[in-house]
């Protein structure tokens, strides 16, 4: 299998596909890597580790392009002026965002692409090593208490100094997936008090396991893969107050709703906000899918009440070493898994994790249900 991997020219995205360590192994399991210069150097990777790996530098997309790879590898889905260029019958892995790129689809189809959506790997034991969403979101959880702490005008830890003793502050996350329960994890280690709330059955048992408070949903919702599913106005209505109640106390509160598919749920309303201590501060990691917290805007921050609002963007791309890291050996381990015995490229539309990931197979629109 020759394997190209393209450098991200997305504004802010510094993360690279595969690694140098990967580009090794796969050399040493008898493919071709091909690398445009300078893909690794913004995560820490310079163009010598790749060399010394074994891949091929080239000098830019257009080499890379020419170059008759089986497989073109990004972290961030392709400009309509990148798709227009790849390669005739070549293969696409990377985060698509399917469901929001009517544009581009047809654009891969007309170019005979087969097209991976790294977003849809199946939450079964199998994928679990190639769930770039799992390892990413870890990375986002992490990162959004430290950006947190950095905006909030207190300490996370008690402190106790000559000047007397500093009482810890209050941490909220709301949500007890992989980027939430990383959440909870970090803020205990920096020394808060911290609680988290989740509808799903399950949360409660592994919020209290990693030291935080769980605070009981209502009602709970129950979704499939290990996601919530879309609450009804009822059950949104009776977790609202519950989430209002708790929240007007609470220092820092970091928001990781997702619902596949759909635009995130609002956790914090405005009217929450109001009764929030100002100066307090808000993590919303759904920012760029609409947001968990009303007035959020990704990529900023805002103000709302004294209370400083932040649409997180991207953030697992602000540690992008770990980052890349973590996302090449999912992306590898997906591309093993993707060759053949004879080492040739391999796509299954009926293997059950590649199946699901398909968007366009050999210029074709895959219809998702």
């Amino acid at each position: 299998m020759k394997i190209g991997v393209l450098r991200e020219t997305s504004a802010g995205e510094q993360r690279v596909a595969l690694v140098p360590d990967a580009a090794a192994k796969l050399f040493a399991a008898g493919h071709a890597v091909a690398v445009e210069r300078s893909a690794g150097a913004a995560a820490g990777f310079p163009d010598a580790l790749y060399e010394k790996a074994g891949a091929t530098l080239v000098a830019d997309a257009a080499a890379l392009y020419g170059g008759s790879h089986d497989v073109i590898v990004k972290v961030r889905k392709p400009s309509a002026a990148e798709a227009a260029q790849l390669p005739a019958n070549t293969t696409l892995i990377a985060l698509l965002t399917p469901g929001s790129n009517d544009d581009l689809i047809p654009l891969l189809a007309q170019r005979g692409i087969t097209a991976l959506a790294l977003e849809l790997v199946p939450r079964i034991s199998r994928a679990q090593s190639m769930d770039v969403l799992s390892s990413q979101s870890g990375v986002a959880g992490y990162k959004a208490v430290l950006v947190g702490a950095a905006a909030l005008d207190k300490f996370l830890p008690m402190l106790t100094t000559a000047a007397g003793t500093i009482a810890p502050s209050k941490a909220f996350i709301l949500g007890a997936g992989v980027a939430g329960l990383q959440a909870i994890a970090t803020a205990r280690r920096l020394g808060a008090v911290v609680s988290g709330f989740d509808v799903r059955s399950a949360a409660g048992e592994q919020v209290r396991s990693l030291g935080a408070q769980f605070v009981e949903p209502a009602a709970k919702a129950e979704g499939t893969g290990g996601y919530a599913r879309a609450q009804t106005e009822d059950e949104a209505a009776k977790n609202a107050a519950i989430i209002g109640a708790h929240v007007s106390s609470q220092d820092l509160v970091i928001t990781t709703a997702l619902i596949p598919g759909r635009k995130a749920p609002i956790l914090i309303s405005d009217a929450m906000l109001a009764t929030m201590r100002p100066g307090s501060v808000v993590v919303d990691l759904a920012a760029e899918s609409g947001g968990n917290v009303e007035g959020s805007v990704a990529g900023e921050m805002v103000v709302r009440h004294g209370v400083r609002v932040i649409g997180a963007s991207n953030i697992p791309s602000s540690v992008p070493l770990h980052a890349s890291q973590m996302f090449s050996t999912n992306v590898r381990t997906l591309l093993q898994h993707l060759a053949a015995a004879d080492g040739a490229l391999n796509i299954d539309s009926s293997d059950e994790i590649i199946g699901p990931m398909l968007l366009v197979h050999k210029g074709v629109a895959v219809e998702k249900k």
